[in-house]
């Protein structure tokens, strides 16, 4: 009896322990404002590096920064700062420990000397992360752009001078932190802890670029320019956006060198667009516009970071290969419909209701949520899809009357893992799509798709092991119904649920219809699977091997995005 009971409370815990989400490991920050998060208010351009740096991990990671202005190692003991993050240190966290700048003060609050109380407050950092299980890394203190004799450098930090008081006398920095840059190399060496020699690295940046280019990673704003500095600003020790995305990739450089239990959670994108501040760029439109125009022969990469962007997102035909990626909960809403007026005063139309509109080819999407709020108001468009080899894995589409609606003629596209939910006709156009491994939700009667394939085109949808879904109550569904007489739509080996009607088919009072339409299933599968009762001019296929996703989607240039995922045409593995 005792065994048994153990067995069951062993099973128990296996079922527990695989069912609770493996918990992120979080990297502290502590530091000075070089590191620190900053305001955002009147446009402030102002960035830490570390308030940049959770752009650089997955989800496995999660970034905490209490690093602050004008705080020193002493001061942020003194206030209290750092018991407040000791309290918090799990173990497997990390702790990242920059200071230096503001040690190097006269003020007696802040003022520690290297080689003493310097060096004990960077141990106790250590010593105090690793009692609690945590894993401290030592950096010492990032460069100031001074090219020169510059007796205030210090002092500056503080002071945010609409001009600045050095004087730039040749092309190497004169190093301002002397012997605290030694200080975290020191301790680190002492007690066994990873050491990132920020300070070279960011000298290595700051030289290569030149006293005037230099100046594009630092806080040197012309006046007029910003409202959070409406007289201008020269500063040589703060970072702006840029120059903080630069530094913050230096330091994730170096940490996938020491760190590997962190390498495998890094990645690197070429734009963040984040809410918080985190990011290049505040909306998803400001990244793509970045973009180069025709990139060839290499995508460009865009992490949008969790958030809703309320905004009409265009990929026009000129921003080839890019791949917006996701993180979770990154959804980009509109509310536009057919009948809505425009800025005009005209109605939008369908084609003028979407949230987000791709016209280029090669584009790629992961984990991204696309929607449409404006509700049961007739169509509104969420996702318009021109350009050709549309790659869309793990995304969601949210709307009601045409919700996706794939819109090009000549284009392939491919939807893997996505969830796409709506009433009537909520998947509708021209285009050549196959879903794979998707589910494909009711939430009201009507028609789930609504095909207008051309003439002589081999293959409209194809629906390749999916789920169709309804909300409760939800009954009434058609499989299809043709938009243009030559519609073709396949399902092969889908689960059906029990909202979906017997005939399966509509001919959309069009009796013609019937004769040209192309309406099949393989196998298909649940309540809703009735073969028997299907309407006459729907097939029951012997053979799905014509429709595999490898063969409806390769076309004459032999696109395979189910073997190579996003990888481009002609580009080699790495």
């Amino acid at each position: 009896m005792r065994k048994t009971s153990l067995l069951i409370c062993l099973t128990l815990l296996l079922v527990l322990t695989a069912s609770t989400p493996k918990k992120a490991v979080t990297i502290f920050l502590i530091g000075d404002s070089t590191m620190a998060d900053k305001d955002l208010s009147a446009g402030n351009r102002e960035r830490g590096w570390g308030q940049m740096l959770g752009g650089f991990f997955d989800e496995g990671i999660r970034v905490e920064n209490h690093a602050a202005n004008g705080r020193s190692s002493k001061s942020f003991i003194d206030e209290g700062r750092w018991q407040t993050v000791a309290d918090k240190i799990c173990p497997g966290d990390y702790v990242f420990i920059q200071f230096g700048h503001n040690d190097e003060k006269a003020d007696e609050k802040r003022h520690t000397d290297p080689g003493t109380t310097f060096d004990d407050n960077l141990r106790r950092f250590v010593r105090e992360t690793r009692a609690k299980g945590g894993i401290p890394v030592l950096f010492n203190s990032v460069v100031r752009r001074n090219f020169g004799e510059n007796r205030q450098a210090v002092e500056a930090d503080d002071v945010r001078s609409e001009l600045s008081s050095a004087v730039d006398t040749g092309d190497t920095l004169v190093d301002t932190h002397g012997a605290y840059l030694e200080s975290p190399r020191r301790v680190a060496a002492e007690t066994g802890t990873c050491f990132i020699d920020l300070n070279r690295a960011t000298k290595g940046l700051v030289e290569s670029l030149g006293v005037e280019g230099s100046k594009k990673l630092f806080m040197w704003i012309p006046a007029g320019v910003s409202a959070a500095c409406p007289k201008g600003r020269q500063d040589n020790t703060h970072f702006n956006v840029y120059g903080a995305r630069r530094v913050a990739r230096l330091a994730v450089d170096s940490l996938e060198r020491r760190v590997p239990q962190l390498a495998a959670h890094i990645r690197r994108t070429d734009f963040v667009v984040a809410q918080d501040g985190s990011g290049d760029f505040f909306t998803v439109q400001e990244a793509v516009n970045a973009v180069p125009n025709f990139r060839k022969n290499v995508r460009t990469s865009i992490l949008v970071r969790k958030g809703t962007y309320q905004e009409c997102v265009i990929v026009p035909a000129c921003k080839i290969n890019v791949a917006l990626l996701a993180e979770e909960g990154a959804v980009i809403t509109g509310d536009g419909y057919a009948s809505k007026p425009n800025g005009l005063g005209e109605t939008m139309s369908t084609s003028g209701s979407a949230t987000m509109y791709v016209y280029a080819p090669d584009f790629y999407a992961e984990g991204l949520t696309v929607a449409n709020t404006a509700g049961r108001v007739g169509q509104a468009v969420a996702c318009f899809v021109e350009g050709d080899r549309a790659h869309f894995r793990r995304c969601r589409f949210l709307g009601n009357q045409d919700t996706l609606y794939t819109y090009g003629k000549q284009s392939r596209q491919y939807y893997e893992e996505c969830y796409v939910e709506g009433t009537v006709d909520f998947i509708f156009g021209w285009s050549t799509a196959v879903f794979k491994d998707c589910t494909i939700h009711s939430l009201g009667k009507g028609y789930l798709t609504a095909p207008a394939t051309d003439p002589g085109r081999p293959y409209g949808y194809v629906f390749w092991h999916c789920r169709l879904t309804a909300d409760e109550g939800v009954g009434d569904v058609y499989l299809s119904r043709p938009w243009r007489p030559d519609a073709q739509v396949v399902f092969v080996e889908c689960e059906m649920g029990g909202h979906i009607l017997p005939q399966g088919w509509n001919n959309w009072g069009k009796p013609s219809y019937e004769q040209t339409v192309f309406y099949a299933e393989y196998k298909s599968r649940g309540e809703g699977a009735r073969s028997e009762a299907r309407a006459a001019y729907g097939r029951q296929l012997t053979d799905a091997g014509p429709y595999t996703p490898e063969t409806v989607l390769k076309g004459a240039d032999g696109w395979n995005p189910v073997q190579n995922g996003n990888r481009l045409i002609g580009e080699q593995p790495r």
